[in-house]
């Protein structure tokens, strides 16, 4: 006598097999999604005692006059700037009472920096491939912590 299962009896195994995984894996997917809902259902976790905001130098202001060629690659990383520092906003407002005394400044503000500072340098060298590149935009790319 064979000790396999006979086969309505291998079928009816996946069958319920199958239907575990599947409502598993609903029951993490749901769990998960459900794990980063703050109690209050509210989206903003920046309470009225921490109304730290970044705050960073205007690029547009500073710029010669964008050639029209380069006005629409100009206007995107405008706009990636913008972007970088709402994201920013947003992760302060996360993690507010976490990591020691530098942690602002090394979790936040250092990596913002950094990703400013490539695209402030992509808006100079598109400027600079039908014009003179401008200088001194390095420096607009350092942002603080307001209260």
């Amino acid at each position: 006598m064979s000790r396999a299962l006979p086969k309505y009896d291998r079928r009816r195994v996946a069958l319920i097999g199958g239907a575990a995984a599947v409502l598993l894996s609903g029951a993490v997917i749901a769990g998960s999604a459900l794990a980063g809902e703050p109690s209050g259902g509210t989206a903003d976790a920046r309470t009225p005692a921490d109304p730290s905001t970044i705050t960073c130098p205007d690029v547009a202001p500073r710029l010669p006059e964008i050639p029209a060629s380069t006005q629409a690659e100009v206007d995107r990383n405008l706009a990636l700037l913008d972007t970088q520092v709402q994201e920013a906003n947003e992760r302060l407002a996360e993690t507010v009472g976490q990591g020691g005394p530098n942690f602002v400044r090394n979790a936040i503000l250092g990596p913002l920096q950094d990703k400013r500072a490539s695209a402030i340098d992509r808006i100079a060298i598109a400027l600079g491939r039908t014009a003179e590149r401008p200088e001194g935009l390095e420096s607009l790319a350092a942002c603080t912590v307001t209260e």
